[in-house]
């Protein structure tokens, strides 16, 4: 397992030297001088080559290239261009925000989805079936921002049961400001999750496997929970992988939605204000996220398929 998850990672190098380098080129063809984009048009000429030369705007694009993949490395994020802070700091201090965001919506779209999953395969063409696809067509359909924004317009500011905006201090406030946001990504997540357990259980309660359970006199609820769903947990388990990196990027609208702090909200404004710094290590983030959840992934296959971990 150790030179498994050693390779798996050595595999990871080229990819997110790749997302480094798309990163960095995006950057400087978009249209637009962050120097301007952040004193503004009407500073003085003195004033934005002082900046650039500050921040070492003017040296060759090779140069430029070499110093921030030099700086990766050493895992030195630089200076944000619009505030001046550290970006390692601003990275850390919204990161809490986006990780326990996915997590709730996560956590609520696996508790409520796997249930609905079952109970639709166990009810196949039956009306606990037929009002769940219903469900999570709706679920595919809408867009959640659009989602936030409704939930918001009816619980926030019609009812006003839930704040409008921001994060909340302590835990319980922090709590209070949570629901809305991630009952917004867990309602679509529920449609994924739940979809894709009633897929993987229909194939496995059709299986040879099953009917010998069955025709041995086993209870239809051991059949169901300790034959059928424990041999679909390998395609769930990839539902699980990507709905998890599907919520990390559906965070980036819900944030903005309800004006919450976190990684998604950081980027949209540094790329906005031409920030490059805070632009290149949020993306990384967001890939490095990527890269993590997969390798997971690629565990929990061979934790959970004895086949593979004999290959």
């Amino acid at each position: 397992m150790a030179r498994y998850f050693m390779l798996r990672v050595l595999d990871a190098v080229p990819t997110v030297f790749l997302v480094l380098t798309l990163v960095f080129l995006a950057l400087r063809i978009l249209p637009g001088d962050p120097a301007v984009a952040i004193l503004g048009d009407m500073a003085q000429p003195e004033a934005l080559a002082a900046f650039r030369e500050r921040f070492g705007l003017n040296d060759p694009l090779p140069v430029q290239y070499w110093t921030f993949v030099t700086d990766m490395l050493t895992l030195d994020l630089g200076t944000s261009l619009a505030s001046g802070h550290q970006v390692s700091e601003l990275i850390l201090t919204n990161l809490g925000y986006t990780l326990e965001l996915t997590a709730a919506a996560v956590l609520i779209g696996v508790l409520l989805g796997v249930p609905a999953g079952v109970m639709a395969a166990v009810n196949r063409n039956r009306a606990p079936d037929n009002g769940f696809r219903l469900f999570s067509l709706l679920g595919y359909a809408i867009p959640d921002f659009y989602l936030g924004a409704l939930l918001l317009i009816v619980f926030s500011l019609g009812l006003g049961w839930f704040p409008i905006s921001g994060a909340g201090e302590g835990f319980l406030d922090r709590l209070h400001h949570l629901i809305l946001p991630a009952v917004t990504l867990a309602l679509i997540k529920i449609a994924f999750i739940g979809r894709l357990t009633r897929t993987s259980l229909l194939e496995m309660l059709g299986r040879d496997f099953v009917r010998t359970a069955r025709s041995k006199g086993a209870r239809e609820r051991r059949v169901i929970y300790r034959h059928a769903l424990r041999n679909a947990l390998l395609p769930l388990s990839t539902g699980l992988g990507l709905s998890l990196l599907s919520t990390l990027s559906g965070a980036v609208a819900v944030e903005m939605v309800f004006n919450r702090p976190g990684l998604g909200r950081l980027l949209i404004t540094a790329i906005t204000e031409r920030d490059y710094p805070v632009v290149q290590a949020g993306v990384i983030m967001f890939a490095a996220f990527v890269v993590i959840v997969n390798l997971l992934m690629e565990l929990v296959y061979v934790l959970i398929d004895p086949r593979l971990r004999v290959q």
